[in-house]
């Protein structure tokens, strides 16, 4: 599976079957969130075999079910850090699924009281990601169109279009698609259009995915 498959065939999963992740998929996600740390200055990390994560009232009110696995989001304390989460978080994300895992994004629905046990000092917790094999693959929510999102006139490159399309895949908060696209001096801009839940952590979603798949990085 490449990149642009797992964005096709990636849907948010949370319900998930008592299935062990195998040991070299876990190094796989291991290197993946090294990579992540190192690049962005974040403290990602992963935890396995852990369901208190998301052993919780509100976990169960969002569906969750059988969530052993998951991926912690954190950084340096700050307002900047939700863009650079949404963007590391959904590449590795897509990593999971291209080893054949499901995944779902979590803001509200886990053990929040729990999981910011975990954050050292001088860190805070940004998103987790519900991680392992899900009982079923999801099913895709409809969403806004290239017309309703792109705000360049004339005639569309076809990286754009790769790219945007991709985008209007992306998971964002509620499916809000709150975002905006075009071209500004040759390079691919996309802002928010205004205020939401989430807004800046779905911008980093939505980035990964523009960049993952027209090869152009995102002003």
């Amino acid at each position: 599976m490449d990149i642009i498959q797992a964005i096709r065939e990636r849907h948010s999963v949370r319900a998930y079957k008592d299935q062990k992740i195998e040991e070299d998929k876990r190094q796989k996600l291991q290197e993946a969130a090294n990579a992540c740390n190192a690049e962005s200055g974040l403290h990602i990390f992963i935890r396995y075999d852990d369901p208190e994560g998301f052993d919780s009232r509100l976990a169960h009110y969002g569906s969750f079910r059988n969530v052993n696995n998951y991926i912690v989001l954190a950084g340096p304390v700050g307002e900047e850090i939700e863009e650079a989460c949404g963007y590391y978080g959904e590449k590795l994300e897509l990593e999971a699924q291209m080893l054949g895992l499901n995944t779902c994004w979590a803001a509200l629905t886990f053990n929040k009281k729990m999981v910011k046990k975990l954050i050292p000092d001088g860190q805070q917790l940004c998103m987790v990601i519900a991680l392992g094999y899900g009982e079923d693959p999801g099913v895709p929510h409809k969403g806004k169109n290239l017309d309703q999102v792109v705000v360049s006139r004339g005639n569309m490159p076809d990286w754009f279009r790769k790219g945007a399309e991709a985008a209007l895949l992306a998971p964002t908060a509620v499916n809000q698609q709150r975002f905006q696209m075009g071209i500004k001096d040759g390079s691919p801009v996309i802002r928010i259009d205004g205020r939401g839940f989430y807004t800046k952590t779905d911008l980093g979603i939505v980035k990964y995915h523009f960049e993952a798949a027209s090869g152009r990085k995102v002003k």
